[in-house]
């Protein structure tokens, strides 16, 4: 006997007499709906600060516990008194500490926001590190010279911001941190200029961020950096000790220049030279200098080297502008299209274990190129 598929079996009676099974009672109504058991409202949630997190603000923890929350509303709860901590209430800058217990309010994002927020995602990692779309960064690693759970270091390439600001939608920091959302702290130890490759430390524990900011503050750090200046630096010449003032152009971009060490707005900065070689190139003498820098101000060794006499090679905004435009010419695989300087060598001490580190970012192949026909000093 066949069966069909949703029909309805009749069991075999005698003729012309409805099978006792099949009676003309009514057929019953739709069974009731059952009842669903109501959805308990969503709780608030308690979080312990730790060790790495102590001294941050406020506004600046809940951005990162509260991912995907607009900061509109991160600073809404805040001021509603939402958000507590250790039972009482505070304000964006309180500076959490540890092992302090902070309430969080429930919170969700719309799914249209979602939505919106991985579709720009998505725009952003299409179009790559040029892009300007949103705030979203695109998931980058870079080369790791040394990396443990408290320091990591990077050869940032020539090119690349290290943050995001000032016309940037992002750099380094936070391309690190789409490439490891797992982190919970992740932060810039010091800054190298955007056209600067080489070294940049980045501490993965804010207390390993203020041991090693201490260390730069009190130099007792060694930061050597690789240049290559125009002309003959004269071998006697080995200390730049020059204060600097930091001001803007008419269209609000950032400059720095030598001023007396009398001015209101001097800063004091020393830098060491030491001739490393010299080559020639587009007809003229280049040195390649090895520079040690004894205060980290904003543009110190592009402005003391200019300031010599000396710009380095490439530089767009100190530099010798004809000379840089006759180097992009160069033929011979020795064209020179970006700034000749490199974060070369690095020192310092390893804010858990105390022991000094040491380490060493070769030159990247475009400028390597330029120093093989260097000769000694």
């Amino acid at each position: 006997m066949k069966h069909i598929i949703g029909a309805a079996y009749v069991p075999k009676g005698r003729p012309g007499k409805p099978p006792a099974a099949a009676s003309m009672a009514p057929l019953p109504g739709p069974l009731p709906s059952p009842v669903e058991p109501e959805k308990a409202p969503p709780q608030a949630t308690l979080v312990t600060v730790d060790a790495d997190l102590a001294g941050q603000r406020l506004d600046n923890f809940l951005i990162r516990q509260l991912k995907g929350v607009p900061k509109t509303h991160v600073y809404r709860i805040i001021r509603s008194g939402e958000v507590r901590i250790n039972k009482g209430r505070a304000q964006a800058d309180t500076r959490v500490q540890a092992g302090d217990i902070v309430r969080l309010p429930p919170v969700r994002t719309s799914e249209r926001a979602d939505q919106k927020a991985q579709a720009m995602a998505a725009e952003v990692a299409r179009h790559g590190a040029a892009s300007t779309v949103g705030g979203h960064a695109p998931s980058r690693e870079f080369p790791i010279l040394f990396e443990d759970d408290h320091v990591l270091a990077i050869d940032k390439p020539a090119g690349v911001a290290v943050h995001g600001g000032s016309g940037v939608a992002f750099g380094v920091i936070e391309q690190l941190r789409m490439a490891r959302p797992d982190w919970n702290f992740l932060e810039l130890v010091h800054r190298l200029d955007r056209e600067t490759s080489g070294i940049l430390l980045v501490a993965k524990k804010r207390v390993a961020l203020k041991n090693l900011q201490e260390q730069f503050r009190e130099r007792e750090t060694d930061k050597i950096y690789l240049a290559l200046v125009s002309g003959v630096w004269p071998a006697n010449k080995k200390v730049l000790d020059a204060s600097l003032q930091k001001y803007l152009l008419p269209d609000g971009e950032r400059r720095v220049r030598v001023v007396p060490k009398d001015h209101p707005d001097a800063m004091r900065a020393v830098t060491l030279v030491k001739v490393n070689g010299v080559l020639p190139l587009a007809g003229r003498d280049f040195s390649l200098l090895e520079v040690t820098i004894k205060t980290g101000r904003t543009h110190q060794i592009r402005v003391h080297l200019a300031s010599a006499g000396h710009p380095i090679a490439g530089d767009d905004k100190y530099g010798d502008f004809d000379l840089n435009k006759a180097l992009q010419k160069e033929a011979g695989g020795t064209a020179l299209k970006r700034m000749f300087l490199h974060a070369w060598r690095l020192k310092f001490t390893h804010p858990s274990s105390g022991k000094r580190i040491e380490l060493l970012a070769a030159l990247p192949p475009d400028l390597e190129i330029l120093t093989r026909h260097a000769k000694p000093a």
